[in-house]
């Protein structure tokens, strides 16, 4: 099989494990704390597992690698918190179209820290996704039956989607920093920092107490976490930037349907124009679409002959 349909087929099932995880936050019927814990405590037995046949663990861990990629855990793990927990106030589908505002924290950080050039087109992206967020923003509670802002407390919702947003970028800006060094190992330092951090705060001392809870938490943490790592790098490394960047939506996609389709959650109109243009505004910014034709430079007269 090639390379490019290989990679294909890895992001392409990478996105959609990654699309289903809030039926399973919310279908493990656990205090989001003891989630993001366990979807830790499961992700790095079954990434130690892969790293150790990967041969990943021999020669390959520095005090600097573990230290940055503990950063970037920390970031990380206080993203989950906060996306897992905006599920139930704002729904899985506003939630989710909120969090993909992520390229433009990153954008923001460029210009901020790094001296990156904002860009007429990149501003233009930012302008159609904020005006995507003020009409999902205004589509209150109170817009009436069938609107989909089912939730206890709507704003607080977009606003943590927001913020798990915003950690979501520490956490890439702080691993840009370990260039080179294998992502399953950075994953697997990640969770580790998961289980540490949040080991104090889970609730240990009163365990799921079926094994239907123990399936969520279990797929959470091996499916949704290792084995979604192993498809999605595998696929990194085999496809070009730009279709990584356009499969990566099939994510949103998938999240909106399994709100749909289980949870019977309807999006008021405007919610859904406001989602769907912070979603364009993403691919714009991700593929680097252009908006305007450069023009091209004036023929001087001594270039004519």
């Amino acid at each position: 099989m090639d390379n490019t349909v290989r990679g294909t087929i890895e992001m392409t099932a990478a996105m959609a494990i990654l699309g289903t995880i809030g039926w399973f936050v919310v279908m493990s019927g656990q205090p989001i704390m003891d989630v993001v814990f366990w979807r830790c405590a499961f992700g790095a037995v079954t990434l130690l597992v892969i790293c150790a046949a990967l041969g990943l663990l021999r020669g390959r861990l520095t005090l600097r690698i573990v230290v940055i990629a503990a950063l970037g855990g920390a970031a990380i793990v206080i993203n989950w918190l906060l996306l897992f927990s905006a599920f139930s106030r704002a729904s899985i589908s506003i939630a989710t179209a909120v969090y993909n505002t992520q390229p433009f924290m990153l954008v923001g950080f460029g210009a901020l820290f790094f001296a990156e050039r904002l860009t007429l087109t990149k501003l233009t992206w930012l302008g159609i996704a904020f005006a995507g967020m003020l009409l999902i923003v205004q589509a209150t509670p109170d817009a009436g039956p069938g609107s989909g802002t089912i939730g206890t407390d709507y704003f607080t919702g977009i606003a943590m989607a927001l913020g798990a947003a915003f950690f979501w970028a520490v956490a890439a800006i702080v691993t840009k920093k370990l260039k080179g060094t294998p992502p399953q190992l950075i994953a697997l330092i990640q969770v580790c920092v998961g289980v540490v951090m949040l080991a104090p705060f889970a609730n240990l001392s009163n365990l799921p107490a079926n094994a239907w809870n123990w399936t969520m938490l279990a797929t959470l943490g091996i499916v949704h976490t290792g084995l979604m790592y192993i498809l999605m790098y595998g696929a990194i490394q085999k496809l070009p930037t730009q279709l990584q960047g356009s499969l990566s939506f099939i994510y949103p996609v998938v999240a909106i349907l399994v709100d749909v389709v289980a949870f019977g959650h309807r999006l008021h109109p405007a919610q859904i124009i406001g989602a769907a243009a912070i979603l364009i505004a993403a691919a714009g910014m991700n593929l680097g679409w252009t908006l305007w034709k450069s023009k091209p430079p004036l023929e001087s007269p001594q270039a004519v002959k």
